[in-house]
């Protein structure tokens, strides 16, 4: 067979393939088709929460921010929590604290659900005040931090670290458990809203020792 004809043959099949691929249906071509990214399975994105209220016998709906998870990572969604309208100063940290505690507990909604939201936070799970002697601004978890499952820890640290009431300054969330070991503090970073499962502690918090008194002359 001569060149030329090689040619021409090489020509006919490939007009032939054309010719199959459209009447398959499939559109022949030679270059590559940007398509985009693949489609999200989940919008993370979801309704506000309706707004706070005065709220009935004593209890008034406070708005804060929830750490939910959502495509593996923590998302804040905005929330109106029920706390006690009258409350001493020195129990505002705790009973905000137990309100966030249960929002996060709280199962979410199917409209939540259907975003990709979901909470790891275990029911049962309850904030108390502090012991004699923990830093101020200290909850006492019914469990140690450190036996909850990483992610909802992480939920926990995150949430309470946005609340001005539980967190008013930019330091970590001091946490402790039902025993007597002191609380550790924990600290909510990009790293762990990104990673919820990698949450770690800072170490434990000592109230540092009184000076002792000057003796006398």
């Amino acid at each position: 067979m001569t060149r030329r004809s090689a040619t021409a043959a090489v020509a006919a099949l490939s007009l032939l393939s054309v010719g199959l691929l459209s009447g398959c249906g499939i559109r022949a071509t030679t270059v590559p088709v940007d398509v985009g990214a693949a489609p999200s399975r989940v919008s993370c994105k979801t309704a506000a929460g309706t707004s706070a209220s005065a709220g009935t016998g004593g209890v008034q709906g406070v708005r804060a921010t929830v750490e939910l998870v959502c495509g593996a990572q923590l998302v804040g969604v905005q929330r109106v929590v029920q706390v006690p309208e009258k409350r001493p100063s020195r129990d505002a940290a705790v009973l905000v604290g137990r309100a966030l505690l249960e929002a996060l507990q709280r199962e979410p909604s199917a409209e939540d659900r259907e975003a990709g939201f979901t909470t790891e936070v275990p029911a049962g799970l309850t904030a108390g005040a502090p012991r004699p002697g923990d830093p101020a601004g200290t909850l006492r978890l019914s469990r140690k931090p450190e036996d909850l499952p990483p992610v909802a820890l992480s939920q926990l640290v995150c949430t309470l670290a946005a609340s001005d009431v539980v967190s008013p300054g930019p330091g970590p969330v001091v946490l402790g458990g039902p025993d007597t070991d002191p609380p550790r503090a924990w600290e909510c970073t990009d790293a762990v809203r990104s990673r919820p499962e990698s949450v770690t502690t800072l170490g434990d918090v000592v109230r540092p020792k009184a000076s002792p008194a000057p003796s006398p002359s």
